[in-house]
C-alpha cells in the first residue's frame, strides 16, 4: 500500500510560480515511476508531467513545456512539481500518482496509487 499527499497548492496571479510537492509513505517509492496530472471543473483528469524512478526520463504535457519541472528525491521519498509562469487556463486539482513499475506513462490508467489533490488557482 503506498499514500501519497500532495501540498503546496494555491491562489496565485497569472505569471506567478508554485511549487507542489507529493510525499509517499509504503512500499517502495524509489522503484516507481511518478506523475503529475490535473482536473478541471467539467473536465477529464489531463496529463502533465512523468518521470521514471531515477530520473533519467521525464516527459511533459505540451500545454505545460518550458514552463513546468518535474523532479523527485528518493532519499526522502518526495516528488516536486516546480510551475512557473503560471496562465490561468493551469487552474485545477493536481494529483500526483505513482505506477509500481520504473518507467513512465501518460495515460492516467497506467497508474495505481494516487494523492488525494492539490487545488491550484490562477486569476488573470
Amino acid at each position: 500500500q503506498v499514500q501519497l499527499v500532495e501540498s503546496g497548492g494555491g491562489l496565485v496571479q497569472a505569471g506567478a510560480s508554485l511549487r507542489l510537492s507529493c510525499a509517499a509513505s509504503g512500499g517502495t517509492f524509489s522503484t516507481y515511476a511518478m506523475g503529475w496530472f490535473r482536473q478541471a471543473p467539467g473536465k477529464e483528469r489531463e496529463f502533465v508531467s512523468t518521470i521514471n524512478w531515477n530520473g533519467g526520463r521525464i516527459y511533459y504535457a505540451d500545454s505545460v513545456k518550458g514552463r513546468f519541472t518535474i523532479s523527485r528525491d528518493n532519499a526522502k521519498k518526495m516528488g516536486y512539481l516546480q510551475m512557473n509562469s503560471l496562465k490561468p487556463e493551469d487552474t485545477a486539482v493536481y494529483y500526483c500518482a505513482v505506477r509500481l513499475v520504473p518507467d513512465i506513462a501518460s495515460t492516467p490508467n497506467a497508474y495505481y496509487y494516487w494523492g488525494q489533490g492539490t487545488q491550484v488557482t490562477v486569476s488573470s
